[in-house]
């Protein structure tokens, strides 16, 4: 997640999206001000700075009071007050209201199927190529970005455009010439991507029974972005 005074943008970094390939090239170009959150494992080139601050976890408590524990030892144990994959409506909170209104807020998402078949291969790559995509979806946890661009409730997105992922390279330009960020059209890295060695289409993969399993899972991103199999 990037914060950025110099240019005047908040980015929310969403899962298997090409966030981290993103956030690499967008600290290279902020400032000594900016908030930039860590990344694991650390990519060479990406400098986190800023993250840290004190929290008054009282307000965040009595807006999700199922959450007592868990914030009361977050702000006990942690000095971060930004982090990565934070959700938009945590950065809301976090920052002044000139900032959160003042400034573009962008992330990317991804069609449902392709984005848990690529979270499958790095997961199988990760346990040396003997999970099955079976055995990965019966695992239940699965890469859903919802909640980190919409408000509290999940119904409405609150980052001001959500780009598309099978159409990046063409939409960061857009954005990036927005807000004057010098781009030539490539990010110049690409993590995370060496997990990937099956290139066919997701509609060659997945069956009937795998396929509804995703659309059920991703029902909440299928509505608000109108995905297709």
């Amino acid at each position: 997640m990037i914060i950025s005074h110099k240019y005047k943008f908040i980015f929310i970094k969403t899962a298997k999206t090409a966030g981290t390939s993103i956030e690499v090239f967008l600290a290279k170009q902020c400032g000594s001000t900016d908030i930039v959150t860590p990344i694991f494992p650390p990519v060479e080139g990406h400098q986190a700075r800023n993250y840290k601050g004190f929290i008054n976890p009282i307000p965040e408590i009595l807006e999700r009071p199922g959450k007592l524990f868990s914030a009361l030892r977050h702000a006990i144990t942690s000095h971060d007050k930004f982090y990565n994959h934070m959700p938009a409506s945590l950065v809301q909170k976090r920052v002044p209201c000139k900032v959160w209104n003042g400034y573009f807020k962008f992330c990317v998402e991804r069609n449902p199927w392709d984005k848990v078949l690529s979270h499958y291969h790095m997961h199988a790559a990760r346990e040396g190529g003997s999970l099955s995509l079976d055995e990965y979806l019966a695992r239940g946890r699965f890469p859903l970005n919802y909640f980190r661009y919409t408000d509290d409730s999940g119904a409405k997105i609150i980052v001001d455009r959500v780009l598309h992922y099978e159409n990046l390279a063409a939409e960061l330009g857009e954005v990036f010439s927005q807000l004057n960020i010098p781009f030539d059209g490539t990010l110049g890295v690409k993590a995370k991507s060496e997990y990937r060695t099956d290139r066919r289409p997701y509609q060659e993969v997945f069956n009937d029974e795998q396929r509804r399993i995703v659309e059920n899972v991703f029902a909440k991103e299928i509505e608000l972005h109108g995905c297709r199999f």
